[in-house]
Parts: structure tokens; C-alpha cells; sequence
């Protein structure tokens, strides 16, 4: 009877409805096996897509380990050979009489307009970086400051600075101080103290160094502040020596190396040239310098009397 009312029903229907209902039947049919058909094969293909997964995690998982600071695939230290310990005697010694009161007088009337007077320029990023707390071999390092390197530009501080802005993508030839001293005295501040500035390559510092790129030896950028001096201009020529530098620049030097001394607690051991601490052999700056000149300066405003305050 159902039969019957269908056949009754459909030879009523127009050519054009029973198209539409074929079409339909035909669409919903087809929709139906393709659900059925990728339910099963989604089925079959999750062992393999978890695996997949797990693979990638994996490998995630390797770069992770492989750039952490800790990981345990590190070179071993064993691996590292230390840099050459060169004793220092610094030049720099006790003194907390016959201080000359004039210069005393005159570096703590400047000492107090110092904030005042230091200019700030900025550089290209590729010249300068954060510390490292982490050395290539996963040990933790200190990275506050603790040594004190004094240079010298071999050309004019504008060519220097010129140096520092231009972007440099090579790590060999990134370069910077943290501060500059014109040949007049002014002040130019280039990296802040607390990153690393680009002064030293290849350089230890009584044994000690810091290892923080695979692709070179170590330095004492990490934990080092570089100072340096315009070179006057008889001594942009290659040679040994040249003049000296002026008055005006020992006296801003003394101001720099007292404020790092305070605020690092730097003892005054502890300045040294980039001479000193190259191991390449290949660095005299700063030629002639006087450090006649900068004990001078440095005891007139109370950093070398370990039983004064600086200000006395």
C-alpha cells in the first residue's frame, strides 16, 4: 500500500521535481560515503600522525637543549684551553698625602657637574650587547664589571664614532667603547656600563677571560669596561709614540674611572691597558700614557687612600 502511494506520488510529480529529487538522493548518497570513507582513514593515520608529531617534538626538543646554556651536549671544559696568565703590577699606588689641593678642588667642583656635562650618543646595535650570565660552556658567570680597559681612537673621536654607528654584520668587525675622551676633555658616552661593549678581541685579564662564542677565543668583554683616549694628532701615524694627551683629558678620565669605581666597586688594581691584556700581541694602546698623571688625579680626589672616603 506504501508502495502503491509512492508510485502514485512520484508519476505526479513534473520532469523538473523528479530531477531535483535525484539530484538530491544522489548528492546526500555521496555525502554520506565520503564521511564513512574519511572517518576510517583518519582512523588509520593517527598512529602514524602521532608519531609525526612526537618526531617533531622530538627535534624541538634537541634545538632546545642544543642552544641551552646548561645543556649537557656542551663542549666539555676539559676542551677549553686557559688563556695565558700575564701578571700586572699596576702603576697606580697607595697614596693619601702630599695631595695637591688646587687639583683637588677643581676635579670635585667638575666631579659635581659631571651629570651635566657627559653627553650620550648612539650607536648601531650591532656594536655593542647584553652580558653574558652563561659561557659557552654552560657554566654561570658573573657579569658585572670588574676590570677597567684604557685605549686610545689612533684617529679622531669623530672617526671613531663614525665606526660605532655604521651596522656591522660581521662579528669580527663589530666594534665600541663605553666611553670616549676628546683631546678638549668632553665626555662621550657610548654603550651603558651595565652591556657589554666591543673593545677587546682576543684579551684575558690576570688568567681570566670568558668564552661566549664557539667561533672565537675568549675575552674580557663580559666583565671589562672600555675608556678611551682621542689620539692628539702627531700620534695618528702608526707610530710608537706620540705626544701625550692633554690635561683636560686626565682630568675627565680621573672622573670616569672614580664614578665606575664607585659604582661597580673597581679597585684601582684593577685599570689596565688594552696593551696589557691583548693576547694576540698585536695592541700598544694607549701609547704614552702618563700614569704619573692619572695617580695624580686619582689620589687628589680620594681613590687611592684605602682609609679615606672619596670625597675627603
Amino acid at each position: 500500500m506504501v508502495s502503491d502511494y509512492l508510485t502514485t506520488l512520484i508519476m505526479s510529480m513534473s520532469i523538473k521535481t523528479k530531477r531535483f529529487l535525484i539530484i538530491l538522493i544522489l548528492t546526500l548518497s555521496g555525502l554520506t560515503i565520503f564521511i564513512w570513507r574519511t572517518k576510517y582513514t583518519i582512523r588509520d593515520a593517527q598512529p602514524k600522525l602521532n608519531q609525526s608529531l612526537q618526531s617533531h617534538l622530538e627535534r624541538l626538543g634537541q634545538f632546545s637543549e642544543k642552544y641551552n646554556p646548561k645543556s649537557k651536549d656542551l663542549p666539555s671544559t676539559s676542551q677549553q684551553k686557559p688563556p695565558r696568565a700575564i701578571s700586572w703590577s699596576s702603576p697606580l699606588s697607595k697614596q693619601c698625602s702630599d695631595i695637591d689641593q688646587r687639583l683637588k678642588k677643581s676635579l670635585n667642583r667638575r666631579k659635581d657637574k659631571l651629570a651635566t656635562e657627559r653627553n650620550n650618543v648612539v650607536i648601531d646595535s650591532s656594536n655593542y650587547g647584553k652580558r653574558y650570565r652563561w659561557d659557552l660552556y654552560g657554566r654561570r658567570i658573573d657579569p658585572t664589571p670588574s676590570v677597567v680597559i684604557l685605549h686610545e681612537t689612533t684617529d679622531s673621536y669623530h672617526s671613531a664614532l663614525y665606526t660605532f654607528k655604521d651596522y656591522h654584520r660581521k662579528d669580527e668587525d663589530q666594534v665600541s667603547y663605553h666611553t670616549l675622551i676628546t683631546l678638549d676633555g668632553l665626555i662621550i658616552d657610548v654603550v651603558d656600563p651595565i652591556n657589554r661593549a666591543y673593545g677587546a678581541g682576543n684579551s684575558a685579564f690576570l688568567g681570566e677571560w670568558v668564552v661566549t662564542n664557539p667561533r672565537f677565543k675568549g675575552s674580557v668583554n663580559n666583565f671589562a669596561l672600555h675608556v678611551s683616549l682621542e689620539t692628539p694628532w702627531d700620534g695618528r701615524n702608526g707610530y710608537l709614540n706620540h705626544s701625550g694627551y692633554s690635561n683636560n683629558q686626565y682630568d675627565s678620565l680621573a672622573l670616569v674611572l672614580a664614578d665606575w669605581m664607585d659604582r661597580f666597586n673597581i679597585p684601582p688594581e684593577n685599570i689596565t691597558t688594552h696593551q696589557h691584556v691583548d693576547l694576540a700581541g698585536e695592541r700598544s694602546d694607549p701609547r704614552s700614557f702618563d700614569w704619573s698623571n692619572l695617580q695624580q688625579r686619582l689620589a687628589a680626589i680620594g681613590y687611592l687612600c684605602v682609609n679615606s672616603s672619596p670625597s675627603d
